[in-house]
C-alpha cells in the first residue's frame, strides 16, 4: 500500500496588550503583490460578514471541546487563525474531504456557498491588515515545500489570491535545517513571541502550512502602571495565588449584571476596531456560563452593552499577566468532524496531483500578554463583582477564573477566545 506523503500543518496565534508603541511600519512587510489596496466594504453586505456566523459556530465547538478535555485548566487559542489555515487548505480538496472541512469549520453551504467563504476570508484579511492608530493585526499564511514537487497551478493561484500565501521551498532532507527556517519564520512574523512552534520534523514530510497571527492592541482607557499591586487570585476554592493586579480609579466602562445568569460582563474597547468582552462568573458557576456559552448568548451581550444604560462608572482590578495554549489539531479537529484529512482517505489531490497527501500534523500555538497599556496575544480573566464599602464605589475584581473574547468589531469575527483558571501559568 502506497503511504501517503506527510504535510504539517502549523497554526500559530499571538494577542498581545504591551507596553511599548505600535510599529505600524511592519504592517505592509510580505504583501507586496497587493500593492494598492483599497478599504474593502466592511458595510452590512461586505464578504466578510456571511463567514462571521460559521467562523463563531467553530469557535464555541472548539472551545467547549478543550473545556470537555482539560475543565480546570487556561485555555488560549485563535479560531480564526485555524479557520483560516484549514479553509485555505480546502481549496485543495477533493469534493467528500473539502465538504468536511467547511462543515467542521462551521459552516452551512446550503446558506453559505465555497465562493462566498473563500471570498470572505480574503475580506476579513484585506480588512485586518489596513493600517489604523494604536491597533495591528497581522495574519497570513505560508506553504514550505519541497524543490521537486509541483503545486497545481489553481491552488497556487487562489491560496495567494484569496489568502495571501507566500511559496518558500526548502530541503525536507535537512529536517533541522527546515525546522529551524519555519521557526525563524514565525518568530519573525509574530514579533519574537512564538518560537519553537515545530521540533523534531519528520524526513518523509514534503510540505508544512503555517498560518499565524498577531495581535497588538491599546487599551482606550489604560491602566496606571503606578497602581499595580500584588494581590490574591482565587483559583478554586482552595488554591490562591498571588498576581500584579492592575487596578482603574472610577472610570465609565460598559458592563452589565445579567439578570438571567450568574455572571458580570465587561466591555473593553482597543483603539482601532477592536473590542474584548471578560467574562465574569459568580462563584462556583463557570459550568453554569459556560453552558450557555452560545454564538446567540454572544450576540445578546454585545446588543446590550451598546445601550448607554450600561455605561456607568466603576473601579476595575485585572490581572497582568500572560497566558498560553498549545494544541494537536489533528487529535482535536477529527472530534468536529474532520477526519478525512488526517487519513489515508484524504484526497489534496488540488495541491499536487504527483502526491498522495494527507495531514500528518497539524499543531496551533496562542499566546497571550496583558499588561496596562494593552493587549499582545489573547487573554481571559475569570473574576467576581464585589462592593468596596469603605468608599461607596463599586468594584469589578477579576481575581477568579474568567473568560474572554476579542473581536474584530468591522469583521464581526472572533480573533481571540480563552479562560483564564490561573493566571499565573504561562
Amino acid at each position: 500500500m502506497h503511504l501517503a506523503d506527510s504535510l504539517l500543518l502549523l497554526v500559530a496565534g499571538l494577542l498581545a496588550l504591551s507596553h511599548g508603541q505600535l510599529h505600524s511600519e511592519h504592517r505592509d512587510q510580505g504583501h507586496g503583490h497587493h500593492p494598492h489596496r483599497e478599504a474593502p466594504g466592511t458595510g452590512e453586505g461586505s464578504p466578510s460578514l456571511k463567514i462571521s456566523a460559521g467562523n463563531t459556530v467553530f469557535a464555541l465547538h472548539f472551545y467547549h471541546l478543550m473545556v470537555s478535555q482539560t475543565p480546570w485548566s487556561n485555555i488560549f487559542f485563535s479560531p480564526l487563525s485555524i479557520s483560516a489555515a484549514y479553509a485555505m487548505l480546502s481549496l485543495g480538496a477533493g469534493s467528500h474531504s473539502r465538504t468536511q472541512i467547511l462543515e467542521g469549520l462551521g459552516f452551512n453551504l446550503t446558506e453559505v456557498s465555497e465562493p462566498d467563504i473563500h471570498q470572505g476570508f480574503q475580506n476579513l484579511l484585506h480588512t485586518l491588515h489596513l493600517p489604523e492608530d494604536g491597533l495591528e493585526i497581522q495574519m497570513g499564511n505560508a506553504l514550505f515545500l519541497s524543490p521537486e514537487v509541483p503545486l497545481c497551478p489553481r491552488f497556487l493561484n487562489d491560496s495567494e489570491s484569496f489568502y495571501e500565501s507566500k511559496l518558500l521551498r526548502t530541503n525536507f532532507k535537512d529536517p533541522a535545517g527546515t525546522a529551524q527556517l519555519i521557526n525563524n519564520h514565525v518568530k519573525e512574523e509574530t514579533r519574537g513571541k512564538i518560537v519553537d512552534l515545530v521540533r523534531g520534523l519528520s524526513p518523509d514530510t514534503t510540505m508544512v502550512l503555517v498560518n499565524y497571527i498577531y495581535f497588538k492592541a491599546l487599551w482606550e482607557k489604560p491602566f496606571s502602571p503606578s497602581m499595580t499591586i500584588p494581590q490574591d487570585f482565587y483559583v478554586d476554592e482552595v488554591t490562591t495565588v498571588k498576581v500584579p493586579m492592575m487596578m482603574q480609579g472610577p472610570q465609565h466602562h460598559w458592563y452589565l449584571h445579567d439578570r438571567h445568569l450568574p455572571c458580570t460582563v465587561l466591555r473593553m474597547d482597543y483603539k482601532g476596531n477592536a473590542t474584548a468582552l471578560f467574562i465574569l462568573p459568580n462563584r462556583g458557576k463557570m459550568d453554569e456560563v459556560e453552558e450557555v456559552l452560545t454564538p446567540e448568548m454572544l450576540s445578546r451581550w454585545r446588543n446590550l452593552l451598546q445601550n448607554r444604560y450600561f455605561y456607568k462608572k466603576i473601579k476595575l482590578y485585572i490581572p497582568k499577566f500572560t497566558i498560553s495554549g498549545s494544541y494537536e489539531l489533528d487529535q482535536i479537529l477529527p472530534k468536529l468532524g474532520i477526519r478525512d484529512l488526517f487519513s489515508q482517505g484524504a484526497d489534496l489531490s488540488g495541491i499536487t496531483e504527483q502526491l498522495n497527501l494527507q495531514v500528518s500534523k497539524s499543531f496551533h500555538k496562542a499566546i497571550l500578554e496583558v499588561d496596562e497599556v494593552g493587549t499582545q496575544a489573547s487573554a481571559a480573566t475569570g473574576s467576581f463583582v464585589t462592593f468596596l464599602s469603605r468608599d461607596n464605589q463599586q468594584a469589578l475584581w477579576f481575581n477568579r477564573p474568567f473568560l474572554v473574547v476579542v473581536f474584530s468589531t468591522n469583521t464581526q469575527s472572533i480573533l481571540f477566545l480563552g479562560k483564564v483558571v490561573n493566571p499565573t501559568k504561562p
